[in-house]
């Protein structure tokens, strides 16, 4: 299949990895030098502009960092909504927000083009293996066309509508939960010790017991650990997750009061200057609250 594919950060650069090993025609674009490096090395061809990535190509995959980076893909000089033909796929696999999507669908839809959102479960490390939960939305057809993609870049297929939303939303929620399970082991953590249990002894009673989940176990070791170099999402990520979470909860007339938990203590993390740390520094902050740490 011939797929351009724009936005290697670290994710991407997993994915496209995935989908040149298996034998895809791929033409890449991202304006950060040196980030196609490697995936021409192997065969890929870089071009310079969204447009051109979308050249006589099946689909085109986003996986950018922002909703204003996604409108500037879509609508900026050299754009992809100026260059997509009617029978091209604009899949956009970054975390994004509920608005932006909506309103990237309507931009798609109005210049005659089709788009689905498919947003990943996963951190980095495991989009190079295969190894990522994938949430497609979208046209079923158009699902349907991609699926040869779907099937190489992920092990599971959580197919949730017709609307790029609902995958906007499946994402959201996840990342809401991911972090309010963060921030609850980070006061756990915080209360054992103050009563001089070793947290290792506790993670070990959580593993064993009600909560024995790969994001328990990672996190959970990296708190406990105080290993805060990321190989997933860092601080700024989160807090931006957490933003987008705040902003559908508000489009939908609703609280999310846990959420602002665990968004304060990333915007703390922040402000000293940890916004490159993983996001798990959230329990970093439980622990400074909690007179452990200074």
């Amino acid at each position: 299949m011939k797929v351009g594919f724009i936005g290697l950060g670290r994710m991407g650069q997993g994915i496209a990895g995935r989908l040149l090993s298996a034998g895809h025609d791929l033409l890449l674009n991202d304006p950060t030098p040196g980030q196609t490096d490697t995936l021409v090395e192997q065969g890929a061809v870089a071009v310079d502009s969204p447009a051109a990535v979308s050249d006589a190509r099946d689909v085109v995959i986003s996986m950018l960092p922002s909703d204003p980076v996604l409108d500037a893909v879509m609508s900026g000089n050299n754009g992809l909504l100026d260059a997509m033909s009617p029978d091209c796929i604009h899949m956009a696999m970054g975390t994004h927000g509920i608005l932006a999507i909506n309103s990237a669908n309507n931009a798609h839809q109005d210049a005659g083009q089709t788009f689905i959102a498919c947003p990943v479960l996963g951190r980095p490390d495991l989009a190079a293996d295969g190894l990522l939960n994938l949430v497609p939305a979208g046209p079923a057809d158009a699902v349907e066309k991609v699926r040869p993609l779907l099937d190489v870049m992920g092990v599971r297929n959580i197919e949730v509508g017709n609307h790029p939303q609902a995958s906007t939303a499946v994402k959201i929620a996840n990342n809401i939960v991911l972090g309010c399970a963060i921030e609850t082991m980070g006061e756990a953590f915080s209360l054992v010790e103050k009563y001089g249990v070793e947290p290792e002894q506790f993670l070990d009673v959580l593993l064993k017991g009600l909560f024995g989940a790969p994001a328990y176990e990672v996190y959970g070791q990296m708190i406990i650990s105080k290993s805060w170099v990321t190989s997933g999402a860092t601080a700024v990520i989160g807090l931006k997750d957490a933003d987008l979470a705040l902003e559908a909860a508000a489009a939908a007339g609703m609280p999310l009061p846990s959420t602002h938990v665990w968004r304060d203590y990333l915007a703390r993390a922040i402000e000293r200057g940890e916004g490159h740390l993983d996001w798990a520094v959230m329990a970093r902050e439980q622990a400074r609250a909690s007179g452990l740490e200074e």
